[in-house]
């Protein structure tokens, strides 16, 4: 039995084009917290377009988008890009984003499309995303700066995002099930 991938036609070209772009979109957004840590919208890009998009599609977008970064587009936070971006200390979280969407689209598979199904893969898509650019994070940061303990990183790089992207996967969840519905 011969197993064939699914075709990408024009449409899910189009798709993946408008949702790409609406991550740049969101990576430029900067809001700051009282902390003076500013917050970008990009993983709620990222839970959106895999969320709305389904797995598959929404894995592909952020490979583009990603690709895009790479290729030195100035896709990223701060209106920035190239190979570089991903060798800083928060690199790690840029490639998170596709181990989340990877995730999410492997959680679909195996559950289904439900909504439940879908906040569950953004809460632990975000944790594999904090996960790999928490160990990124202190790899490359030990390797400029010195050894840093865990706590202190998870101080600096997780525990300030917690709140804010918890309302990013709140508004992702609630924007991709009415989103799916028109999305096909």
């Amino acid at each position: 039995m011969e197993m064939t991938a699914p075709k990408i036609n024009a449409k899910d070209i189009a798709y993946i084009g408008i949702f790409a772009a609406l991550m740049a979109i969101c990576s430029w957004i900067s809001l700051p917290l009282p902390s003076g840590i500013p917050v970008t919208l990009q993983t709620f890009a990222v839970f959106l377009a895999a969320g709305a998009l389904g797995g598959r599609r929404g894995t592909i977008t952020v490979l583009v988008y990603l690709l895009l970064a790479a290729i030195g587009a100035p896709v990223l936070a701060g209106f920035s890009g190239g190979i570089g971006s991903f060798v800083t200390p928060s690199g790690g979280y840029l490639t998170g984003f596709l181990f989340t969407a990877l995730l999410m689209w492997g959680l679909e598979r195996l559950l289904g499309k439900r909504p439940w199904v879908l906040a569950v893969s953004m809460v632990l898509g975000l944790l594999v995303c904090y996960a790999f650019g928490t160990v990124w994070f202190m790899a490359v940061y030990a390797e400029s700066q010195g050894a840093v303990g865990l706590m202190t990183v998870l101080g600096w790089c997780v525990f300030p995002y917690v709140i804010p992207d918890s309302v990013k996967i709140f508004l992702a969840l609630l924007l991709s099930v009415q989103l799916r519905r028109h999305v096909k």
